[in-house]
């Protein structure tokens, strides 16, 4: 007997200025393995340029997207403070999430959620540098590579987003097809170096790297709490 082919899951993947390429890409490679139609969503048709310098051609327009979609998916990034502040940006999202079957981030891409209001009440991650901004938005910050809270699973920095795609595949295609995915993708992490997270790496290395984010993680302080001055207004 043939089996019945689920129909292709509808993913919308947000771009925006300064957006990180791997949070997208990971996830996308993930997801988008499994007969699914991944819609790249912006403004217009113009190409949007990430914050290492790589372009992405927009494949729908936010008037063009697909009103249901399985997966709303927002990824970080050093534009996420700008687009923190912009309206359009927020509306959107809360208007697409209000149907999406799944709620999604990688990164500082929580940020933008919970500066739209979908955060509120829900368990979610982000990168470590800007972790503390997490409960501004009414959302439990967790400390994990992954959380899921009901329909809401955010990943934290970068490359979680491979991470996040096999647990968000997994409940949509079951464990067997994230398996699989998981060894066509060869992903087997055996980092050359112990210094992935700021318990691991050395306190210079972590100063370094902190005084390297600090202009954007104020930024992003600023954004977050204009969202929320325009959310109560």
């Amino acid at each position: 007997m043939n089996q019945t082919q689920p129909p292709p899951l509808q993913i919308g993947m947000l771009l925006y200025p300064d957006f990180t390429l791997l949070d997208l890409t990971g996830p996308q490679a993930v997801l988008g393995s499994m007969n699914g139609k991944t819609h790249l969503l912006w403004k217009t048709l113009d190409t949007v340029t990430s914050d290492s310098g790589v372009g992405l051609q927009p494949t729908a327009t936010f008037k063009d997207c697909p009103d249901d979609l399985d997966i709303l998916f927002v990824p970080g990034g050093f534009g996420t403070a700008q687009a923190m502040e912009d309206p359009e940006i927020l509306r959107f999202l809360a208007n697409r999430a209000a149907r999406a079957r799944y709620v999604t981030s990688v990164c500082s891409g929580s940020l933008l959620l919970g500066a739209a209001g979908l955060l509120r009440g829900y368990k979610a991650t982000t990168h470590w540098a800007v972790h503390e901004l997490l409960p501004m938005f009414g959302a439990e910050a967790v400390q994990a590579r992954v959380v899921v809270d009901r329909n809401r699973i955010s990943g934290g920095g970068v490359t979680a987003g491979i991470d996040f795609g096999l647990v968000l595949l997994a409940r949509l295609r079951g464990e067997d097809a994230a398996k699989r995915t998981q060894l066509m993708l060869e992903y087997d992490p055996q980092p050359p170096f112990d210094s992935g997270t700021p318990k691991s790496a050395e306190p210079r290395i972590v100063k370094d790297v902190m005084d390297f984010l600090e202009p954007s993680n104020q930024q992003m302080l600023r954004s977050a709490q204009a969202a929320l001055r325009a959310t109560s207004t």
